[in-house]
């Protein structure tokens, strides 16, 4: 066998592969980007420049969070317990209108740091003044699909909307040849932008070959508000604007009902379920069994911090997992192989990036994160998929290599500088608590 650039051994290893092949004591090694070899046994005669013992721990691909606004890590705890269009018009939209590149280029790299350090290597991402999401994640290394929200009303970064598709253009020739960021069109919702928009955001994501992603159904109100304006549900004004495809990717889907579900699944449209932010919106549960059962590739988010409010994807896979065995009242519903695939090949597909990412074989990019699982709560460990979702948190993850780079080892972050983030965050919280007329935090004593 060849040397290698990276080595790793004495751990088992989650392959996600079409056999769910699990691999224990074994070796996988990386060269370059790539993963060159995986299999079973010591690590013998291998000759690497680095080497990683799991130390009987888990080896499984990175973890995909397929929608978030990683950005609004600086609004955590903003205006908390409020119904979702009441959150929005009142405190988010207001205060994003104050925003600036620099601010969204740190909450990014804030989410970035969270993100890595709990295990997720690739993320999909939906905000404003997108360049700088980008930038943040390629200084973290970390692997990307991002776009610029599109409304009807004026943008604070790209002003009005015609200048939001030359941004968007722009974003699209810009990344085009990178080998971690992938742009995406991002119009916002149906109840922010009109039929023209949309039709001409569904053209362009056509012609430049990249995803059209947008909220679908994410509560009652919207339902009504798309009913009133249209007469039609929202999957059906979609229908009727030819925006069905397997090129569209739409979060929440909570409000769909047996039919929308077919037609969703007929046209190979792909889903991303994000259940703590439904519930703590109060929004409701997405029928994700239903959708699986009929064939929808579905992935998982976590939504954006001001409404979950954590990037910790392993908190969201156990939340899944129970939220719809309570719900249907089924302890069988969404197992955690499930939730596995979700949070990670199947996330892959859900984005469009299958054969780049989302699960462990030879030829494809190294993006891995290695489990502790010498801990308390995780020992003894009888099934590992069990183990993760109902017992794993992100802090559980030791290493993580995305695209054959090491960003993080032993829990210390390679590509960011966690403390100077923290810092330069701190500031721009302080601009927020102005804008929301919050008092200044003061200490005592």
């Amino acid at each position: 066998m060849k040397d290698a650039d990276i080595l790793i051994y004495n751990g088992t290893i989650l392959t996600m592969d079409d056999q769910d092949t699990v691999i224990p004591n074994g070796i996988l090694t990386i060269s370059g980007n790539t993963i060159r070899h995986i299999g079973k046994g010591e690590k013998g005669p291998i000759s690497a420049k680095r080497k990683f013992d799991a130390e009987g721990g888990l080896v499984l691909p990175g973890l995909i969070n397929s929608h978030t606004h990683a950005a609004m890590t600086l609004f955590r705890g903003l205006a908390d317990d409020l119904p979702l269009m009441d959150w929005l018009n009142n405190y988010i939209f207001p205060v994003e209108s104050k925003m600036d590149g620099d601010f969204v280029r740190v909450g990014s790299l804030l989410a970035c740091a969270e993100m890595i350090m709990s295990g997720t290597t690739t993320f999909c991402d939906m905000y404003l003044f997108e360049e700088e999401v980008a930038q943040a994640a390629k200084e973290s290394g970390m692997r990307c699909l991002a776009g610029e929200v599109l409304y009807d009303f004026p943008s604070p970064n790209y002003g009005p909307i015609e200048k939001g598709f030359l941004y968007t253009e722009a974003l699209i020739e810009r990344w085009k040849n990178d080998p971690l960021v992938n742009i995406a069109v991002e119009p916002h919702s149906l109840f922010t932008c009109g039929k023209e928009l949309l039709l001409r955001a569904n053209d362009l994501a056509l012609s430049k070959g990249v995803p059209l992603i947008l909220h679908l159904a994410e509560t009652r109100e919207e339902l009504k508000e798309i009913e009133k304006r249209f007469g039609r549900r929202p999957v059906h004004h979609l229908m009727d604007l030819k925006l069905l495809g397997p090129h569209l990717i739409v979060d929440h889907c909570v409000h769909v009902n047996e039919r929308e579900i077919e037609l969703l699944a007929e046209h190979e449209v792909r889903v991303v379920h994000n259940p703590e932010s439904n519930m703590k919106l109060a929004s409701g549960i997405a029928p994700v069994p239903e959708m699986i059962a009929n064939g929808i590739t579905v992935g998982l988010g976590t939504d954006g911090c001001a409404s979950n409010n954590n990037l910790d994807l392993f908190g969201e896979i156990d939340t899944a997992a129970k939220l719809h065995k309570v719900s249907k009242l089924d302890p069988t519903v969404m197992n955690a192989q499930t939730l596995i695939k979700m949070a990670t090949i199947q996330g892959a597909k859900a984005l469009g990036l299958e054969t780049i990412t989302g699960s462990l074989k030879v030829g494809k990019r190294a993006d891995l994160i290695i489990i502790d699982t010498n801990m308390p709560h995780l020992t003894p460990m009888y099934n590992p998929y069990s183990h993760l979702v109902y017992a794993a948190r992100g802090h559980d993850v030791k290493h993580v290599i995305i695209d054959g780079t090491v960003v993080m080892e032993n829990r210390r972050l390679c590509t960011l500088d966690i403390a100077d983030i923290i810092a330069r965050v701190k500031e721009k919280s302080k601009k927020v608590r102005e804008w929301v007329g919050y008092p200044p935090v003061t200490t005592s004593g």
